[in-house]
């Protein structure tokens, strides 16, 4: 074999120099190659004796070719020398046997060449989309947007050059094509697949009931694309045929289960959200996947099974369309052990689309977020085991018939009642610690008043851990031939669940070790019609929550990613990006593969928007502010006719402003609509129909709200979006900043209140003909400093500062002259 072919003369010349300076030892090297397979430098390893040498397996498990050299000149390979050249074919790696010299070469295994990704054309990729493209002549209504095609060729960029892309595309920009036309060509050309992530679900199935569909028209080519959901979505027919075996068991919910049975028949795709109706929560959690539960090929539905067959279509298809929970839900499989190369929740991939990119943070610190409640733990303990009337029920009771450990379940009413016992005494010191409170955090500040607290979730603790602990005993005992038993599987999945909560509350009174998560605990109160008789409303709620995602990001998604490309209409806060990407771990990437660009829309704002503030607004720091806000109110509605959306950061301001609205405008012809009156998906609808209607809304309706045309006119911010000083996962982050000496306000409040308020103002104008006000009852955003930071970030438009009787006015003048 001849040597040049395989190392160059420099990797050649360092191998003679260090068997030389070894004495004429085995030396173990490690090299890469090129895409001509021709190893261009080596890494020495370790080095040995003259008969043999270590290997070292850190650097061989991150390389292409293991080298080393044979003393004696007799390059056959030994028997240790197969055995190590096995272990390293399976992961592609090559393995070479040389002579001290380096003028002699024995391959053993030839190592799999590096795949050259093909580099999209930009321009041409640009062209789809531009005048004389194709688009151009399957559109009516084309016409070219210069933004949009520029936002293409940098996402082609991205791709082709392995960056990380912070590009924020205003409204009406057209950014799906924008990122969906390149990542179907990289997909297609490189044989890769592309994640695109979204925060909503309607943007979800925009993607693949519309663009998708239509950008494989525009490029000609057909693209395989899958939806893919969290397996939770989707019902288990092993799960399902088990809950109907035993209907008589699920007291009144038999009709219920028996439809969804009937659905699943010829469902599609056996996804939730294809039923005709919304199961309960209680039944749904019965029948649908879990990944615990899940027999795999020993199932007799593993054929039919839904879940099987979307993974079949994404291990196939070139766009995955997601939402960031589950690809957070496939990050943290990856970094706990899956790795990067094999299917994990979603097929291997390389490369991210994040639309929607402002929520990237909410969306992981949601996720990696840990809570349990008494509802949680009674639910899987009553699974496992009830007792009623002197009667046994459970899967421990059908477990115990199969298990040589039967006897053990015979602890199991003893360890329930504990259990209990221990939640009730958790819920009186949760409640007697909280008072008048909604919300507190366990911190330094606390931790004294945490004491009764701690001590029984103590109990809880050992109480809970006790009872998973006999579970596993009893599992122990059965048998491999009676391991395919329903409740053996069931079994499984409720004793994770049952674990998981164990570590969640070992972690509470060892806060104070655990000084990157946020520990605190939250009153709530059930709705009217989950209220049994007797019952207490009230609940508690434990939650562990991550004080920094962004080492996590970039640790999980940056590092391991060729290309990310994070795009929304709000990114900016101010003049840049910094607050956002300091947030998400962008910055951790480096400034080398980081490329940033703006791309503003094309709707013409400085004719069809007024932006407006009363000046003789009382800051709402005043007592006297929320009845301004109700006296300001129905003329503001009134100027516009309706056609209003007023978006609030309390309910409780919403709700007493309502009452009053309501009140002094009993012969306004629409209706003036709230959050929590009905559906939010009913209440939107209803808004879009109704042109004089009017909807007070708060968190959910800041974005993500998307009614053009006349039936929005008008967008009233009432406050300006700051976070509420009791919510302890911001004071925790608050706290950190000040810590290290910076401004929480500046750094944490300021921004994230703009990004929010930036989300508000974007609700008016969605197509290039609307026309409309956003009106801001607080004046703080034109007399603090901090409102420059507000003002900067808006598009440019007709702005007033005004008394509120001048503005109602202007208001009128402007919408309907």
């Amino acid at each position: 074999m001849e040597i040049s072919k395989y190392l160059s003369d420099s990797a050649r010349q360092t191998i003679k120099a260090a068997v030389k300076e070894a004495g004429g030892n085995e030396v173990f090297f490690t090299g890469d190659i090129t895409s001509n397979g021709l190893v261009e430098s080596v890494k020495i390893g370790s080095r040995g004796n003259s008969h043999t040498v270590p290997v070292n397996f850190h650097d061989a498990r991150n390389t292409s070719v293991l080298i080393h050299n044979h003393p004696s000149g007799n390059l056959l390979p030994s028997e240790a020398d197969l055995n190590v050249a096995a272990c390293a074919s399976e992961n592609g790696c090559g393995f070479y046997i040389i002579n001290n010299s380096a003028t002699e070469i024995y391959v053993v295994v030839e190592p799999v060449l590096p795949h050259v990704a093909k580099k999209v054309n930009e321009d041409e990729a640009g062209e789809y989309i531009s005048e004389g493209g194709p688009l151009s002549k399957i559109s009516d209504s084309f016409e070219e947007r210069p933004v949009q095609v520029e936002l293409l060729k940098q996402i082609v960029n991205a791709f082709n050059d392995d960056k990380i892309a912070v590009f924020e595309a205003g409204t009406g920009v057209g950014k799906s094509y924008s990122y969906l036309i390149p990542s179907a060509l990289w997909a297609l050309t490189n044989r890769e697949k592309v994640i695109i992530s979204t925060g909503t679900i309607n943007l979800q199935q925009q993607l693949c009931e519309k663009d998708v569909p239509a950008v494989e028209k525009i490029i000609g080519k057909k693209i395989k694309y899958v939806l893919m959901k969290g397996r939770q979505n989707y019902v288990c027919l092993r799960r399902l045929n088990d809950a109907a075996s035993i209907l008589d068991l699920f007291e009144g919910e038999g009709d219920e289960l028996k439809k969804i049975a009937e659905w699943a028949q010829s469902s599609p795709t056996g996804s939730r959200s294809d039923l005709s109706f919304m199961p309960t929560e209680n039944i749904w959690s019965k029948v649908n996947s879990e990944s615990d539960a899940c027999m795999g090929m020993r199932c007799p539905y593993h054929n039919d099974c839904f879940v099987m067959k979307v993974r079949k279509e994404a291990a196939g298809a070139n766009l995955i369309i997601v939402n960031h929970h589950l690809l957070f839900a496939d990050i943290e499989s990856r970094l706990s052990g899956a790795g990067y190369d094999d299917a994990a929740v979603l097929p291997p991939y390389r490369h991210i689309i994040f639309d929607e990119a402002h929520g990237i943070e909410n969306a992981a610190t949601s996720f990696f977020s840990e809570s349990v409640n008494r509802f949680k733990i009674n639910k899987l303990v009553n699974q496992m085991y009830r007792h009623r009337k002197n009667s046994e029920a459970g899967h421990l009771c059908s477990l115990a018939i199969l298990s040589a450990n039967e006897e053990k379940a015979g602890d199991a009413f003893e360890f329930t009642n504990k259990i209990k016992l221990a939640l009730t005494n958790v819920e009186i010191t949760a409640k007697d610690l909280l008072t008048n409170d909604y919300t507190m955090r366990l911190y330094e500040g606390t931790a004294r008043n945490f004491g009764p607290f701690l001590v029984a979730v103590g109990e809880l603790t050992r109480a809970l851990g006790a009872f998973a602990d006999l579970i596993r005993i009893v599992m122990e005992g059965v048998s491999d031939d009676d391991k395919d038993a329903p409740c053996y599987w069931e079994s499984k999945t409720i004793l994770r669940h049952l674990d998981s909560y164990v570590i969640l509350l070992k972690n509470f009174p060892m806060w104070d070790e655990k000084k990157d998560d946020v520990f605190w605990i939250q009153k709530k109160r059930l709705p009217p019609d989950m209220i049994r008789d007797g019952g207490d409303p009230e609940y508690v709620i434990l939650t562990q929550t991550p004080l920094d995602i962004s080492h996590l990001m970039n640790d999980g998604v940056f590092e391991q990613m060729s290309s990310v490309v994070c795009t929304s209409a709000t990114l900016k806060t101010g003049r840049d990006y910094s607050y956002w990407m300091r947030r998400t771990g962008v910055t951790l990437a480096g400034e080398d593969r980081i490329i940033k660009g703006e791309f503003p829309s094309p709707f013409p704002y400085n004719k069809n928007m007024l932006f407006a503030v009363p000046n003789d607004a009382p800051l709402p720091d005043n007592i006297q502010y929320q009845q301004y806000i109700e006296m300001a109110l129905p003329r503001l509605i009134q100027a516009a006719a309706g056609r209003t959306l007023v978006l609030f950061t309390s309910y409780e301001s919403l709700k007493s402003a309502h009452r009053t609205v309501v009140a002094c405008m009993r012969g306004f012809p629409g209706r003036i609509m709230k959050q929590g009156d009905d559906d939010n998906s009913k209440l939107l609808e209803a808004f879009k129909k109704e042109n004089e209607s009017v909807l007070f809304a708060t968190d959910s309706f800041w974005q993500g709200v998307d009614i053009p045309g006349e039936s929005l006119s008008q967008v009233i911010i009432v406050k300006l979006p700051f976070t509420v000083p009791n919510d302890p996962v911001f004071v925790a982050r608050a706290e950190a900043i000040e810590k290290r000496g910076g401004s929480s306000f500046m750094e944490l409040s300021v921004p994230e209140a703009v990004i929010k308020f930036r989300q508000g103002i974007g609700r008016l104008i969605r197509r290039s003909d609307d026309k409309g006000v956003v009106v801001v009852l607080d004046r703080r955003i034109y007399e603090k400093r901090y409102g420059s930071w507000f003002i900067a970030s808006m598009p440019e438009c007709k702005k007033v500062y005004e008394p509120l009787s001048d503005i109602t006015d202007r208001i009128n003048s402007f919408i309907f002259n």
